[in-house]
């Protein structure tokens, strides 16, 4: 038996999946005045997977602009990154 509960559940689940993923976005990371050249470096080096020197240059970047556009990409790499900087309280956004 069905109730109205698990047929709303489906209904959500079946608009959220005719959304789609299949545009860009932009992460924006933020300087703040809490957290350490090197902790901004490690969280980067850790959501990014990039080079030690591209995650120096996004950290002086930020640094010196009060924010920077550390990627661009699909959303589903977005939400995973901004969720890695997170960890550490650090602050960014996703814009599309």
């Amino acid at each position: 038996m069905i109730n109205m509960a698990d047929t709303l559940e489906l209904e959500e689940l079946e608009v959220i999946d005719s959304i789609g993923t299949d545009f860009s976005a932009k992460v924006i990371l933020f300087n703040d005045e809490w957290h350490s050249f090197d902790e901004v470096i490690n969280q980067l080096l850790k959501a990014l997977k990039c080079s030690q020197q591209h995650a120096e240059n996004l950290t002086w970047e930020v640094h010196n602009n009060g924010k920077s556009v550390v990627f661009e990409g699909d959303i589903q790499d977005a939400l995973r990154i901004t969720s890695i900087l997170g960890e550490i309280s650090l602050n960014s956004i996703i814009e599309f």
